[in-house]
């Protein structure tokens, strides 16, 4: 089975069209949350994502929605989910509550968590360098598929894959393209990919709306 994994899209509606449009067919769409936070389309990405995602689990923005005060050292992240709580509509609202924090797919093989897989470790990181201390959460299932950090990547252990699709929406890990990936549940192989989109009408959008400018420009270098 193919299935197009897609995390952090972050409001961002060009960049996920844009790997709609990129995306080669699939059987499946599952999404690693954040659907919302930061950009200004929540109420269409949270519509396309419904429309299109067989499996969904819950981000930390797409939970914070209705608190946005606890991002009050973050500006850009208070900003965003203020508008989102703004512009969703009460059934919008209520599917993002009614998410789960983590899941399984493909008959229950392959994890889906938006963070750490270790539910006492929600939303910590796992960079890249921490993927081998993954292995203890693979028992029981062929892979891992998690989000949070905008850091494309992939690896094996034991046979068995853990990957981050990156982010669509708020990619920092240097490279601006919007980045997804399809995982081949009987091969145990995941594709990186990364699609170009039109930056400059979602910088033009973010001023328009009077949300931080830095929401936009560090949109133009992945940071």
């Amino acid at each position: 089975m193919e299935v197009a994994l897609l995390s952090d899209i972050h409001a961002n509606l060009p960049a996920l069209e844009a790997v709609l449009d990129d995306c080669p067919p699939v059987d499946e769409v599952v999404c690693a949350g954040d659907i919302v936070g930061y950009n200004p389309w929540p109420a269409e990405c949270v519509k396309r994502v419904r429309e299109i995602a067989a499996v969904t689990v819950q981000g930390n923005h797409d939970r914070a929605i209705e608190t946005p005060e606890q991002y009050a050292g973050n500006p850009m992240a208070k900003a965003g989910l203020e508008y989102a709580e703004a512009e969703l509509s009460d059934d919008q609202l209520t599917w993002l509550d009614s998410l789960p924090p983590r899941t399984a797919f493909a008959g229950d093989r392959f994890q889906l968590v938006h963070s750490h897989p270790d539910p006492e470790e929600v939303g910590t990181y796992v960079l890249p360098m921490d993927f081998p201390k993954m292995r203890p959460y693979l028992d029981g299932h062929e892979g891992i598929v998690l989000g949070h950090t905008h850091v494309q990547h992939k690896a094996t252990i034991d046979g068995r894959v853990i990957v981050n699709p990156g982010s669509i929406g708020q990619p920092r890990d240097g490279n601006p393209t919007a980045a997804y990936a399809i995982l081949d549940t009987e091969a145990n192989d995941v594709e990186l990919r990364r699609v170009e989109y039109d930056v400059n009408a979602v910088i033009s959008k973010i001023e328009a709306l009077d949300l931080p400018n830095r929401t936009g420009t560090r949109l133009l270098d992945g940071s």
